[in-house]
């Protein structure tokens, strides 16, 4: 039985007649009454009653185009979809994060995917540089964004983009009275991060940057997530420092103040032999606006000159 016999059944019973179906079908009549016939032989039942004027269904064929309709209606979806998934435009895409999705490039990177791609799924994963790159590495992700430019093998890596480091503080702090904040003004103050991700590395971050200015500061570590800390931060337990995306989250009785020349790079790492097709949309999406953004602050900082 193949496929051709079943849309022979289907355009005959629709067409009421071999010769209406060969037309419509553009194949002979006699190419339609054959298959017709064949099939029939093979099932062992009448499927059409023939008379002078055309064919009409019998009982048991009205049963068998009705199944069989529903049927290439099945396989016509199961080869949508195949060529969707194929071409990158269904499926699902596991994003590793390292930073706030509130604001910044990749929350436009996301948006402008997602609203391209409207029936790919997103599914978001935080966690840290160790857990994401492994994760990678296995297929367990498709993609993470992480910052700096960690040691990654048997990947790939694209810097795409920046992001200013951030003094989170309370709203009613003395040094919210300040456009910048210098590492200086931070000597005395105690930090407060959170256990988890990605807690561990802005102690780290904090620790090496205070001990180079002969400092040793006091960072408690509490069992909290990012909301919980920032309402801690409200509360005067302790400063902290986020990414520039962060500042898209609003926390009541938070403030932001940049960090003087303090800049996080930013990069992503996925696996060359990852064929998800929705991944190779997303790092070409991804490397597209990086180029873009790139070009803008370029222009910003160097506009042309005029005549030239």
């Amino acid at each position: 039985m193949e496929l051709r016999h079943l849309r022979y059944v289907i355009s005959a019973a629709e067409k009421g007649s071999f010769r209406r179906a060969a037309k419509a079908l553009q194949v002979s009549e006699s190419a339609v009454s054959r298959c017709v016939r064949d099939l029939e032989d093979e099932i062992g039942v009448a499927l059409f009653i023939r008379y002078n004027g055309g064919v009409r269904l019998t009982h048991a064929g009205q049963r068998f185009v009705e199944r069989t309709q529903r049927a290439l209606s099945q396989i016509g979806h199961a080869t949508r979809d195949a060529g969707q998934f194929g071409r990158g435009e269904a499926g699902a895409v596991r994003i590793g994060i390292f930073s706030s999705l509130a604001s910044g490039f990749i929350w436009e990177l996301l948006n402008a995917y997602l609203s391209a791609n409207p029936t790919v799924r997103p599914e978001i994963v935080e966690g840290g540089p160790s857990s994401h790159i492994a994760a990678v590495q296995r297929h367990h992700l498709d993609i993470a964004f992480l910052t700096g430019r960690p040691k990654a093998d048997e990947c790939e890596m694209a810097h795409l983009w920046n992001e200013r480091v951030l003094v989170a503080l309370p709203s009613r702090h003395e040094l919210a009275l300040k456009r910048e904040i210098d590492w200086a003004d931070l000597c005395e103050r105690r930090f407060i991060v959170s256990e988890g991700d990605p807690g561990p590395e802005i102690y780290d971050y904090i620790i090496k940057h205070l001990a180079d200015l002969g400092r040793h500061p006091l960072v408690e570590r509490y069992g909290v997530g990012r909301d919980n800390l920032m309402t801690l931060v409200a509360m005067g337990q302790g400063l902290t420092l986020v990414s520039e995306a962060a500042r898209g989250a609003r926390f009541l009785g938070v403030v932001y103040r940049p960090l003087r020349g303090a800049v996080l790079p930013f990069c992503a790492i996925w696996s060359p032999s990852n064929d998800n097709p929705a991944l190779r949309r997303l790092v070409s999406l991804a490397k597209k606006m990086s180029r873009l953004a790139l070009l803008c602050l370029v222009t910003i900082y160097f506009p042309p000159i005029e005549g030239v």
